[in-house]
């Protein structure tokens, strides 16, 4: 789809990514579709006709192919690529995930900032979820979306990025299975760009969690990007990760192995020693109560998230000593 109308930013495409979104995706295209002059939405492997909606609001469509693994750092670029060979006159592009709505007014002040602004490469707003009435998790899920604005090191899948830098920078790393964009982030920054996080409204996005189970699935996978992004750029200066990752090691898997290990040799009493674990919610929850909303619930899920992060870990360090591409790690 292309058009030159007024009321579109004529440099700007929008590349949307999805599987199986549904009226999320549809909300999220109709969101973007009248206000650029190009929308590519690239489809993994959908079974609910995402494609075919795609098509008929206007979208141009591409589907992966099926044999080669999903990530979204390959649709990505797949739909950056596809961008940028049908509309040559491209200079930003706005990726947005398909469960995700851009918000009135996010594109014209993303592009005014980016044309004002020739050394920044990415520029970014506030996310915030669709429903955080539903659940817990989707609560924590729109407090961890708020950054502070100004100059920051990553952003996350919805984003406005000058395509001259993602094309100087190689685009996404299609092998990461999540933690793409701060990855890309780190090798921008080190060629001299800067990322921006705005202070205005970008996305609605909807996290659709509502169980235990999908929220400690969410975690596991933070916890092998956490090791993997550390693997590729944890070497100094930029250290990328690497509080993140050895948090998780220490509270997920070296105070149990040690709590284990102290029973073993001096008894139940030794058992005592897991009170580290309310001490610390308690000690963050002091730290967050007057600063941050859910500081009881954001507290209890930190100090938890360091056991399915660990495993996360565990699962890419396997993947690395056997040579294996890591599998998505999906939530919903």
């Amino acid at each position: 789809m292309t058009s030159s109308g007024p009321e579109r930013l004529a440099d700007v495409a929008a590349v949307v990514i999805g599987r199986n979104e549904g009226e999320r995706l549809r909300r999220c295209l109709l969101s973007v579709i009248p206000k650029v002059t190009l929308v590519v939405y690239v489809d993994s492997g959908s079974t609910d006709g995402s494609a075919e909606m795609a098509r008929t609001l206007g979208a141009r469509v591409v589907e992966l192919d099926t044999r080669i693994p999903f990530t979204a750092a390959r649709a990505r670029n797949v739909g950056f690529d596809e961008a940028l060979r049908i509309a040559g006159n491209v200079t930003c592009v706005q990726f947005v995930d398909g469960d995700c709505e851009v918000e009135p007014g996010w594109l014209e002040a993303a592009r005014a900032y980016l044309a004002e602004h020739p050394q920044t490469a990415v520029v970014f707003g506030r996310r915030r979820e669709r429903h955080p009435e539903r659940s817990v998790y989707n609560r924590l899920c729109d407090l961890e979306w708020s950054v502070p604005p100004g100059e920051v090191k990553s952003c996350g899948g919805d984003a406005m990025i000058r395509a001259g830098a993602l094309r100087q920078s190689g685009g996404y790393r299609s092998d990461l299975i999540a933690g793409e964009e701060p990855e890309l982030c780190v090798r921008l920054r080190a060629e001299g760009w800067t990322v921006v996080c705005l202070d205005r409204p970008m996305t609605r996005h909807d996290a659709a969690m509502t169980r235990f189970s999908q929220w400690w699935r969410r975690a596991k996978r933070a916890g092998y990007a956490f090791s993997e992004g550390a693997h590729i750029h944890g070497a100094p200066p930029e250290r990328h990760w690497v509080v993140e990752t050895r948090r998780a090691w220490i509270w997920g898997i070296g105070i149990p192995a040690f709590i284990i290990l102290a029973t073993v040799a001096a008894g139940p009493v030794a058992l005592l020693l897991s009170l580290v674990y309310p001490i610390q919610i308690a000690r963050l929850y002091v730290k967050r109560r007057t600063c941050k909303p859910e500081p009881l619930a954001s507290s209890v899920f930190d100090v938890l998230a360091k056991f399915p992060q660990s495993l996360g870990q565990m699962t890419f360090y396997r993947d690395l000593l056997l040579r294996r591409t890591g599998e998505l790690i999906e939530y919903k």
